[in-house]
């Protein structure tokens, strides 16, 4: 049994790392082992290193939150004479299990208390807003982010701007796969994929949203992708595709930031420019420099082979999911122009009215249901993964 078992693991093992998948005809395992350039050439052993980066950016994430003013304080802001009555009058029952209460309700809740129907409206929408995370929590994860995608992308100018392949696609499949790996572009592609495992931990502590199990999914693809490229030595395309993506990722990030921090104007003005950059970046030179190099230039240059097919059979699923993204962001970005605020995010986990306004709204006249707390944002994962949107 023993010996079936593990007959049937060294096929599944030959079968995953097939050379004749991997890599070009008459190009085998063996001939990659020579030491090259720099780092050599990829293995999928480096691939390892990553998981201890994962941990230590992850680790400076919680340090960088902690010295950027990071709490989880929840602050409660009914009224100590409201928490009071209600619980004279046994309705606090009432409140944990029913958090929207109808007209019908409001109306009994009103003559009970002696309350008029809007103050209990604010009531019920302060102690809805106990269980939310606070805006600052949500400012701090987006600053982590917007500060890794800026140097990231920072980075990724300044090594690119001396790379061969940037200005001339060509050199991506020129020797291909003889193409020893320098430190620079080693440490650009694995601080890529350890950010991205960084997330996949980071996920089950951030602010739970509704596009969890997307997210989750999106982080997976995203993570096999890079590592798919890294092995058969895709490499320089590769970083043309991450700094692609990362020329907007920042910018989406920014406009949360300045969302968060209640400048509407600079909030609508980034999310607008992030749209154009986004669409200019997925829709015009997504396809025209790099689909174009790993389609036509690689085939005249190296030919197909099965790791080929299946590299740009997603590539090109991955523009068709920029068409899909570009088309909801247009649109998001037309309702900004036209409104003067960017439409409300369905994943969202704010209430209608931000806590401080409830605060100022509590003290001075009702609750009035029909306030806005101004840009709530479209999904936080549009703006970009590397390999794979959702």
């Amino acid at each position: 049994m023993a010996t079936a078992a593990a007959g049937a693991l060294g096929l599944l093992w030959g079968w995953l790392w097939s050379e004749r998948f991997w890599m070009p005809q008459n190009v085998s395992w063996a001939d990659l082992e020579g030491p090259g350039d720099g780092y050599g050439y990829p293995r999928a052993r480096h691939i390892l290193s990553v998981f201890p980066l994962a941990a230590g950016i992850f680790s400076v994430r919680l340090l960088f939150e902690r010295l950027a003013g990071h709490s989880s304080t929840v602050f409660v802001y009914c009224h100590q004479n409201a928490l009071t009555d209600f619980r004279k009058s046994n309705v606090l029952i009432l409140v944990i299990h029913l958090q929207h209460p109808d007209e019908k309700r409001l109306e009994g809740l009103s003559k009970q208390l002696d309350w008029d129907v809007r103050k209990i409206q604010c009531w019920f929408r302060h102690r809805r807003n106990q269980d939310k995370p606070p805006t600052l929590t949500k400012f701090c994860e987006s600053m982590w982010r917007f500060t890794f995608y800026l140097c990231i992308f920072c980075y990724g100018i300044r090594f690119l701007w001396s790379s061969p392949w940037f200005w001339d696609t060509r050199q991506c499949w020129h020797s291909y796969p003889y193409q020893p790996l320098t430190s620079g572009l080693y440490n650009y592609y694995i601080m890529e994929l350890a950010f991205y495992w960084s997330l996949m931990f980071s996920q089950f502590t951030d602010i739970k949203r509704k596009d969890f199990l997307i997210m989750f999914v999106h982080h997976l693809a995203t993570i096999g992708l890079i590592t798919f490229s890294y092995i058969n030595n895709m490499v320089r395309v590769g970083t043309l595709v991450m700094f692609l993506h990362d020329s907007s990722d920042f910018l989406l990030e920014a406009a949360k930031l300045a969302n968060y921090a209640k400048y509407q104007r600079l909030c609508d003005t980034l999310f607008v420019i992030f749209s154009a950059v986004f669409m200019v970046t997925r829709l015009v030179i997504y396809p025209f420099w790099i689909l174009n190099t790993t389609l036509f230039e690689s085939w005249e240059m190296i030919g197909p082979y099965p790791s080929w097919w299946l590299f740009n059979g997603l590539l090109l699923i991955l523009q068709v999911l920029h068409v899909i993204w570009s088309y909801l962001i247009a649109r998001i970005a037309f309702k900004a122009l036209i409104r003067g605020k960017v439409s409300k995010d369905d994943r969202s986990d704010v209430e209608s009215s931000s806590e401080e306004e409830d605060v100022t709204t509590y003290t001075k006249r009702p609750c009035d249901s029909s306030s806005s707390n101004g840009a709530n944002w479209v999904n936080g994962h549009v703006g970009g993964s590397y390999w794979a949107e959702e």
